[in-house]
């Protein structure tokens, strides 16, 4: 074990909620295509150094594209790797067989690091996709297996996942990316009254990430600060957790400029909001092993 993720075991567990890693040898990620920062494969070991750097002590493996094949190589791998303490995979969850196959992996070698579901609900061209009636039967399903759901969607389909939660009252929710916001003034305000909504459900928590990738180009990496704001103050410390979407994330920035972003705005809080953002929530919600 390196000195400074050693040193983080010591005191209040450092998580990073959110990170991916693929293999192109293994399968393309079709829409890295156009974004040659992150056109390559990245592992775990590529991430471990950042970790250490920057005294993270576990991290949250998330899924990256919509194959069933993808679910099962990240829980061999986190069954193989001690820092990655939980695994958000994917299932279909429009199929009529979907408990089964929740089931069936979390029955799997590594199935016990099985913690959520997510389905890329940003690339699905009807806003109100979440309100499906099959797909409410697999979010359902997703609740009665003990996981939670990541909510993975842009600033317009925030209405269905508001939707979603109301009419699936056993789910347990987190929000990706503080719901992908337009880092625009003027749309500032209708993001956050629908994330205020989703703030008023207990059963939902959000991830303080993937916001430096919704800035435009000439816009400064501050910019983001009032959205992070928000996001604590309807959500709270208690429900707030950091994620670095590394690699995504090195489409703007580096992972230590995400770090220091991070501690910018948890400035204000008391060391137990800190320790909340930092890792507490992620535990709690994700009921990530100690």
């Amino acid at each position: 074990m390196t000195e400074p993720l050693a040193a983080a075991l010591e005191g209040p567990r450092r998580i990073d909620a959110h990170h991916h890693v693929w293999d192109l040898a293994v399968r393309d990620q079709e829409w890295t295509r156009d974004l040659p920062a992150i056109r390559r494969s990245f592992s775990f070991d590529d991430l471990r150094l950042h970790l250490d750097d920057h005294e993270i002590a576990g991290t949250v493996v998330v899924q990256t594209v919509a194959v069933a094949e993808e679910t099962p190589e990240l829980l061999a791998l986190a069954s193989a790797t001690p820092e990655i303490l939980g695994v958000v995979g994917w299932v279909d969850l429009t199929a009529s067989d979907v408990a089964g196959r929740l089931a069936e992996l979390c029955e799997r070698p590594g199935g016990d690091l099985l913690v959520g579901i997510r389905h890329l609900v940003q690339s699905e061209p009807d806003p109100e996709w979440l309100l499906r009636d099959d797909v409410l039967r697999g979010l359902t399903a997703v609740a009665d297996a003990g996981l939670v759901y990541d909510l993975l969607v842009r600033q317009p389909q925030l209405p269905a996942a508001v939707g979603a939660v109301e009419q699936v009252p056993g789910g347990r929710w987190v929000l990706d990316h503080v719901g992908k916001p337009m880092i625009d003034p003027t749309a500032f305000d209708e993001w956050a009254g629908h994330v205020a909504a989703l703030a008023r459900h207990d059963s939902v928590a959000c991830k303080l990430s993937g916001l430096v990738t919704e800035l435009a180009p000439e816009q400064p990496i501050d910019a983001v600060l009032p959205w992070a704001a928000h996001v604590i103050d309807v959500f709270g410390a208690e429900r707030t957790m950091f994620g670095s979407d590394w690699p995504v994330c090195l489409l703007r920035s580096s992972y230590g400029e995400v770090i220091d972003l991070a501690d910018t705005l948890l400035a204000g809080l008391d060391d137990a909001g800190r320790a909340d953002v930092w890792g507490g929530t992620a535990a709690r919600v994700y009921g990530l092993a100690s």
